[in-house]
């Protein structure tokens, strides 16, 4: 009768590895700075363990270990990608903490990082989470605060 609008809900992305937030379009790689596979996010890596960023179930792993995907309970869905051209290790470098299928709480280890193998073999080791799933959100913003500690920094929040 009245037609009142529920408030869309506001949720908050965890940051997945510890390191200095940064805008999609900061990104040196053109496949996701101009999100050619959804809108999202970056930390510039400091730390060497990858986490889940919210509550979910790891409905994507690749046999490399460089990318894990999550779907949460409300059908976002999050690739993270960790680092730029390290598919082509192989898996050399990462050591997979989860399994397809698996659930996970935020701040739960995904994928351990060898990062002096990988940084000498100079790669950037930003780490990238899309939104792969656009009709998921409304809307999503960054965090004001740029210091990211893996698991309990606020990075994002979206609405759904």
């Amino acid at each position: 009768m009245f037609g009142f609008k529920k408030k869309p809900a506001k949720k908050d992305l965890l940051a997945a590895v510890d390191g200095t937030l940064i805008p999609i379009e900061e990104v040196k790689d053109p496949v996701f700075s101009q999100k050619m596979m959804g809108d999202g996010f970056a930390i510039a890596s400091t730390g060497d363990t990858v986490c889940a960023c919210a509550d979910g179930e790891v409905t994507m792993l690749f046999p490399s270990s460089h990318a894990v995907g999550l779907t949460l309970a409300d059908g976002m869905e999050i690739l993270i990608h960790i680092g730029i051209d390290t598919v082509n290790e192989n898996g050399n470098g990462f050591t997979c903490l989860c399994e397809k299928g698996q659930q996970v709480k935020a701040g739960d280890p995904l994928v351990k990082l060898d990062r002096a193998y990988l940084e000498g073999k100079g790669y950037d080791l930003t780490v990238i989470l899309i939104f792969t799933k656009a009709d998921a959100y409304k809307s999503f913003e960054l965090a004001s605060d740029t210091a990211m500690k893996a698991g309990s920094s606020v990075a994002a929040s979206y609405t759904v």
